[in-house]
């Protein structure tokens, strides 16, 4: 996966205009992507405090089960196309919920305390959430990875997110 991005360039401009270009942009390097996603930012640097940004997903992108209780920050989730499954789990890796959310439906997104271990995967091609969380982005500080969740780009992974998916049609 060298040399391939995680996320667009930010916007450099004080207001940005969130145009449809900007979103498939995104779709298409989501579908480049070796993680099938990408990150589109909204915020224009790391340290800024608070974070918005897309996040474009193809289906079989593998998000690691986290939470973010190291540093307390609570995150928003809403679903702006296509679908997701939304899985919350205790911390042995037991499944506590999982709902199906999709763009334009009565459950369309999630908010939730930083404590919360989850992950979701895409349900549709051309999945884009928007989410909102504090800044700023220290990498080794902001998820706190579930030890029984398997590592991305690993062969358990992949098979890790299979059997989650069986789990949870």
């Amino acid at each position: 996966m060298p040399n391939f991005p995680l996320a667009t360039n930010p916007p450099k401009t004080d207001v940005t205009l969130i145009e449809n270009s900007l979103i498939e942009t995104a779709v298409e390097l989501s579908k480049q992507s070796p993680r099938k996603r990408i990150i589109s930012p909204l915020h224009k640097s790391d340290s800024d405090t608070l974070h918005r940004m897309f996040n474009v997903v193809q289906p079989g992108s593998y998000i690691r089960p986290h939470s973010h209780e190291t540093d307390q920050k609570a995150e928003s989730i809403l679903v702006l196309r296509g679908g997701i499954c939304f899985v919350t789990f205790d911390d042995k890796g037991n499944i506590q919920s999982h709902k199906k959310l999709y763009a334009n439906s009565d459950v369309f997104g999630v908010d939730l305390e930083p404590t919360v271990i989850h992950s979701f995967y895409a349900l549709e091609e051309d999945t884009v959430v928007f989410e909102v969380k504090p800044g700023p982005y220290i990498k080794k500080q902001d998820k706190g990875f579930a030890n029984w969740s398997p590592e991305e780009n690993t062969p358990e992974a992949e098979l890790y997110l299979k059997q989650l998916i069986e789990l949870t049609q």
